[in-house]
Parts: structure tokens; C-alpha cells; sequence
């Protein structure tokens, strides 16, 4: 792997938001598969200083030191700002690699498609990071990716804004959600505003609904579910959603309307979700944010809904039978896990 290439690691820019140095060597050598003396020998060090700052007993405080590093492993320009001043994320410029597309749109009007889809995969690999990783590690890596593509959008036109637009209102949310999850709900509830916005701008109705459908949640949560009933109803009205989007819509409110004591209407919402999402096609082919809806989600959505309706069997035979296969994503695994556990003690 080049030394640009690793930079897509996520845990690699993860260790770099935290200015972790340690960390950073550590994973920069794993990501690009080289030695201690290797990486010594790009960024100017012998190879016992390189062990001793991966041990911890030596630490980089030096301004020069970390330009070096910066030059010798070739850090994305948008996370130069994170490692030496956090509180300065806006000031960060966008990489050699996005400088370069960013003039040929001032110039031509029209910006390299390339640049979103390249920033889309780093994204995925975010959301599919996340649990392991943590949304507060990766926030600031994410905020400067979407400061990178608010600044090419000006430059384009047609299809190539949409998706730069659609590429912006996914940031958006998924800043929206790790906000949400450290209590700042202020900040969670603006990120979707823009989110929606730039959904609503690139005429994707999939994003709008999944927009409409976390508002739906927050809701949920905070204890006003007749709100949530009626935005979760909203994400579900446009007539162009995809299977996925529409049964994650449908799901939310299967939950509202168990809340608000709406039974039948909640089963109806449940058998409906998990139809549409058995539905919805391969990973590749679902909205990026959809790319955990499979035939084991839809099972577990189903086994929530009925754990809402106070169904506890339906509930605890549905969680039994999916949990297996969730080893992956052990925050969600230990969600469901507690509610089998809360299910069982009440049949």
C-alpha cells in the first residue's frame, strides 16, 4: 500500500485525531506493512527512537518533528489541522490530491467525480469503524472531509453536484448521530437541518427519508413519541424510496406507534419493515448508510419491535436467533443482548 493510500485507514486517522503518536506509528505500520526501521528511515529517525515513541517513553512535542512526520508519511493536508490544533478545524486546507481536482474545477466547472467517490469509501470505512472505534475519535477526521467537499461544490453542476451534495448531507447526519450519542442534541438536531437540506437540494428522496427517519428516533428517545409517529409517517411518504430506505422508515415507526400504544398499527409497521428490507438488494447496490441492513438486521428490527409491543417471546426468540451473527459490531450486539436478557426474565 502507498504512503497515501494507508491514510484511508480509519484507525490509522482516528490515532492521528487524538494525536496519539504511539498510536500512530503503530497503525501507520500496519496499515502500510513496514518495519520499525522502515518507517525510521521516512521520517528521519533511527529505529530506537521509533520503538521508544510506540512504547510511550518518548514523547513528540516538537512543531519541526511533526512536520516531518507529516511530510515523511504523507498526511492528508486535512488532517494536518487535527494533529496541531483541534480547535482550529476550519483553518485546515484539503490534501495535494483534492487541491489538484479543486483547480480543475475552477478552471473547468467541473470537478473530478473521482474526489467524492473517493471520499465516500473513507466515510464507509467510518461508519463501518465506528463501533469499534468510537464517534468521538473519528469526529474531527469527518468534520475536515466535510469541509473538503462544501468547497468543491461550487465548482460543479448536474450530476457531479448532486453527488457531492448527497456525499455532504451523509456527513451531516453521521456528525448529526455521534453528536446525539454525547448528549449534544442542540448541535445533533442542526447537523440534520443541513443534512436535509442538501438531501433536499440533490433531489435524493432515499437521504431525505433517512434524514426525517433519525429525527424520528431522536424523538423517540426523548420521550415524545406522537412526534415520532408523525415524522417517522413523513420519511416514509415519498413514493421513490428504495426497499431499504423505506423499511427503515417503517421501522421507526412500527416503534413510535408501539409507543404510543397503537399495537396493531405496530405490527402491521414491524411485518411490513422486515418484508421490505428481505427486499432490499446486495450492500452495493442499497444507499451507503443502509449497508448493514441485512437478513439479520431485519430480524432483529422485528425482535425490537415486538420487544416494544411487550411481545416478550416473539421478542426473545427473534434476538436468540440473530445475535449470533452480530459478533461484529459489539455495541449493538450488547444492546440487543441486554434486551434478550430484559425479554427472557419476562415470559
Amino acid at each position: 500500500m502507498s504512503r497515501s493510500a494507508s491514510w484511508t485507514d480509519v484507525r490509522l486517522r482516528a490515532a492521528w485525531a487524538r494525536s496519539d503518536w504511539a498510536a500512530v506509528f503503530r497503525e501507520y505500520r500496519r496499515a502500510a506493512g513496514i518495519s520499525q526501521l522502515k518507517l525510521g528511515e521516512l521520517v528521519d529517525m533511527p529505529q530506537p527512537h521509533v520503538s521508544s515513541i510506540e512504547n510511550g517513553r518518548r514523547q513528540i512535542t516538537s512543531a519541526d518533528v511533526i512536520a516531518r512526520i507529516m511530510r515523511g508519511l504523507q498526511v492528508p493536508e486535512e488532517l494536518g489541522g487535527v494533529a496541531r490544533n483541534n480547535e482550529e478545524l476550519a483553518e485546515w486546507a484539503p490534501s495535494p490530491e483534492l487541491r489538484e481536482r479543486i483547480a480543475h474545477a475552477h478552471t473547468t466547472g467541473h470537478t473530478d467525480i473521482r474526489t467524492a467517490d473517493w471520499i465516500g469509501r473513507v466515510l464507509a470505512e467510518h461508519r463501518r469503524a465506528e463501533d469499534n472505534v468510537g464517534g468521538r475519535d473519528l469526529w474531527p477526521v469527518v468534520r475536515s472531509q466535510l469541509d473538503t467537499v462544501t468547497r468543491l461544490i461550487p465548482g460543479t453542476s448536474g450530476p457531479t453536484a448532486d453527488r457531492l451534495l448527497v456525499l455532504a448531507g451523509e456527513h451531516a447526519h453521521w456528525l448529526s448521530w455521534v453528536a446525539a450519542e454525547h448528549g449534544r442534541y442542540g448541535p445533533a438536531l442542526a447537523w440534520l437541518d443541513l443534512a436535509h437540506g442538501w438531501a433536499a437540494d440533490a433531489g435524493h428522496d432515499d437521504l431525505s427519508s433517512w434524514v426525517m427517519r433519525v429525527r424520528s428516533y431522536y424523538s423517540l428517545t426523548h420521550g415524545d413519541p406522537a412526534r415520532a409517529l408523525r415524522t417517522a409517517e413523513t420519511a416514509r411518504r415519498p413514493s421513490s424510496l428504495s426497499p431499504a430506505a423505506l423499511s427503515v422508515a417503517t421501522h421507526t415507526a412500527a416503534m413510535a406507534a408501539a409507543a404510543v400504544g397503537e399495537r396493531d398499527q405496530a405490527r402491521r409497521l414491524a411485518d411490513e419493515a422486515f418484508e421490505l428490507a428481505l427486499r432490499a438488494p446486495e450492500a452495493e447496490e442499497r444507499p451507503d448508510w443502509l449497508y448493514w441492513l441485512d437478513p439479520v438486521r431485519a430480524r432483529l428490527h422485528h425482535a425490537d419491535a415486538a420487544y416494544a409491543m411487550r411481545d416478550w417471546r416473539t421478542a426473545a426468540d427473534g434476538f436468540r436467533e440473530a445475535l449470533p451473527s452480530l459478533a461484529e459490531y459489539p455495541r449493538d450486539h450488547a444492546y440487543y443482548e441486554a434486551r434478550l436478557e430484559d425479554a427472557r426474565q419476562r415470559v
